[in-house]
């Protein structure tokens, strides 16, 4: 597999060599390797049980049963999203986002709420927002934090169609406001083409395709210069579309 040029011209935010992981004698990641540049937004496809949450788990240091080396040279700074907000419902909304911050981080985490949409619901319970609103609390909850390395686990997987289409938004404007490099796992692909530069496909437990979406933001999931990427990230699930 050909490396891509900016990932010979730019840091490297992570570092994967030989990453292997078995669960019960079953091997899910088999001697992984992967860059990934800092600031570069990827996505990652793959099956159900193809490894994707575990490899998401293994760069942000969760899993210490993998075998190989993993996150060299990766950033200090590194926060998780998950396909649930894991707000905690006992704590006020600011609460929740300045959450293990310690004192004094009262004005970034209402700034980081103001930049997702959630000015003035700073005193609001979790339970009193809606799905979309906790997620864009949790992404609150992530920002305030200055990640170097942002980590999202299927983020918008509960979402309705539309609220979804809200959040892609959302996501790549932050991103490219603050830049850190993401990881975004998913089980869409065309949420993976609209949101990321490169989209990997995870395969017998290693990176099967490496696949740059060399397409300008914003992207429409009705563009038909998209077609040909999606095309090719079905094949490599091994899913055919029927025409006609």
């Amino acid at each position: 597999m050909a490396p891509h040029t900016e990932q010979l011209t730019r840091p490297t935010a992570v570092r994967l060599r030989g990453l292997t992981r078995s669960f019960e004698g079953r091997t899910v990641l088999d001697g992984l390797d992967l860059d990934i540049p800092a600031g570069q937004f990827v996505a990652l496809l793959g099956h159900s049980g193809s490894g994707k949450s575990t490899l998401l788990r293994a760069v942000a240091g969760l899993d210490h049963e993998v075998a190989g080396s993993g996150r060299l040279a990766a950033p200090e700074r590194v926060s998780v999203v998950f396909q649930d907000s894991r707000l905690l419902p006992w704590r006020r909304v600011l609460d929740n986002v300045l959450l293990g911050l310690g004192t004094g981080g009262e004005e970034k985490g209402r700034a980081a709420l103001a930049e997702v949409g959630l000015a003035g619901r700073e005193r609001a319970w979790p339970g009193e927002l809606s799905g979309g609103e906790q997620q864009r609390a949790a992404l609150a909850r992530s920002l305030v934090r200055e990640p170097e390395l942002l980590l999202a686990d299927e983020p918008f997987g509960a979402l309705d169609a539309l609220t979804r289409i809200k959040m892609h938004a959302l996501l790549r404007e932050l991103w490219e406001r603050h830049r850190p490099s993401v990881l975004l796992v998913t089980h869409d692909v065309d949420e993976a083409i609209v949101l990321a530069d490169r989209v990997l496909v995870l395969d017998a437990g290693r990176v099967g395709l490496d696949l740059a979406i060399d397409r300008p933001h914003p992207r429409s999931y009705r563009d038909p210069l998209l077609g040909e990427y999606r095309e090719r990230l079905l094949a490599a699930l091994g899913v055919t579309e029927d025409v006609g």
